[in-house]
């Protein structure tokens, strides 16, 4: 029961890292790519071959 002392506020830290991450990749609009990979393959000039 004592590792519960310790596993229980590590893991609400390191969730609370990962949620200040995901907040901080949404404010600075890490997430905007309006002509990403999404929209580029289901373009018709589909390009085979692209240059080097």
């Amino acid at each position: 029961m004592e590792i519960l002392s310790i596993l229980i506020p590590a893991s609400l830290l390191l969730g609370g890292c990962g949620l200040a991450a995901f907040v901080w990749a949404m404010k600075t609009k890490q997430f905007d790519d309006p002509s990403g990979d999404a929209n580029r393959i289901l373009m018709k000039d589909w390009d085979d071959h692209p240059k080097p």
